[in-house]
C-alpha cells in the first residue's frame, strides 16, 4: 500500500508537492514504455490534424485553439507533435516516433496498462491517505520530452473554450504573471517515482539538453464531492466518457 505518513502528510500540505522514490516497480516501468511504443508505432495521424503542442501563449492558441482535434481529445488517445518536425506540407522532417511531445488524454480510459496503473491499489490508497472522498481522473498523459528536443512546459494561466464559433477555440484569463525563476525548486526523481502536485502550485519543465528522453506519465484527480467541473474549462467530459471515479 503506499499510504502516506504524517510525516509526508505535513510535507506536502506546506510545499505543494512531494516526491515518492519507487512508486512504481520497475516492471511497471517497463510495461508502460513497451505499451507507448506500440501505441506509437501503430500512430496514423492525419496531416490535417498533425498538432504541435506548446505551452506558450501565442503559440498555443494558434496550434491548439483553432483545431478540434486538440478540443475533443478528452475521451481519446492522440498525438501531439513537437514544434519544427512537419514540413509546409506536414510532412516529418524526423522520424516520426521522435516527433511527439505527448500523447492524450485518455490513456487512463482506453489503453489496459494505463488504465491499471491508474487505478492500482497503491495509488488509490495514496488518494485515500490525501483525505480524497470521490476522486474521479480529469485526464492523463504521456510525456516524452525527447532528447536535445523535448520543449519546455509549464502553464501559468488558465486555459479556457471560448464562445461558440470564435477563433481561436481556446483563450487564457488574465495576464501573464512575472515568475522569479530563482524561487523555483528544481526536483530531480529516479526512475520509477512519483511526483504528487498540489493543482495550486506553480510548475514547469525546462528543454532537455540531454541525450536521452525524460518520459513521464502524468494524470489529474479532482475532488468530485461537492464540486462543480465548470463549463468553460477547455477539457470537458463527454457522454462516452464521463470523468471516471479513481476507486473501483
Amino acid at each position: 500500500m503506499a499510504c502516506l505518513s504524517l510525516s509526508q502528510l505535513q510535507k506536502f500540505q506546506e510545499d505543494g508537492f512531494l516526491v515518492l522514490e519507487g512508486f512504481f516497480s520497475a516492471d511497471e516501468c517497463v510495461a508502460m514504455q513497451q505499451r507507448i511504443g506500440e501505441i506509437v508505432g501503430k500512430m496514423d495521424v492525419p496531416v490535417h490534424c498533425r498538432t504541435e503542442f506548446s505551452t506558450q501563449e501565442e503559440e498555443q492558441l494558434r496550434a491548439q485553439g483553432s483545431t478540434d482535434y486538440f478540443l475533443s481529445s478528452a475521451d481519446k488517445i492522440r498525438f501531439f507533435f513537437e514544434k519544427g518536425v512537419f514540413d509546409k506540407k506536414g510532412n516529418f522532417l524526423v522520424p516520426p516516433e521522435k516527433s511527439i511531445n505527448k500523447i492524450g488524454h485518455a490513456l487512463h480510459a482506453h489503453d489496459p496498462v494505463f488504465k491499471c496503473v491508474t487505478h492500482s491499489p497503491k495509488v488509490q490508497a495514496l488518494a485515500r491517505s490525501l483525505g480524497l472522498q470521490m476522486p474521479v481522473v480529469v485526464q492523463s498523459m504521456y510525456i516524452f520530452k525527447q532528447p536535445r528536443f523535448g520543449g519546455e512546459g509549464g502553464v501559468s494561466r488558465r486555459m479556457v473554450r471560448a464562445p461558440a464559433g470564435s477563433a481561436p477555440g481556446t483563450c487564457f484569463l488574465g495576464s501573464e504573471p512575472a515568475w522569479d525563476n530563482s524561487l523555483f525548486v528544481p526536483t530531480p526523481v529516479q526512475r520509477g517515482a512519483l511526483v504528487l502536485i498540489h493543482g495550486e502550485v506553480v510548475h514547469k519543465s525546462e528543454q532537455n539538453l540531454s541525450n536521452r528522453s525524460r518520459q513521464a506519465y502524468t494524470f489529474h484527480l479532482m475532488e468530485a464531492s461537492g464540486t462543480i467541473w465548470s463549463r468553460e474549462n477547455w477539457l470537458q467530459p463527454t457522454a462516452e466518457l464521463p470523468f471516471p471515479p479513481l476507486y473501483t
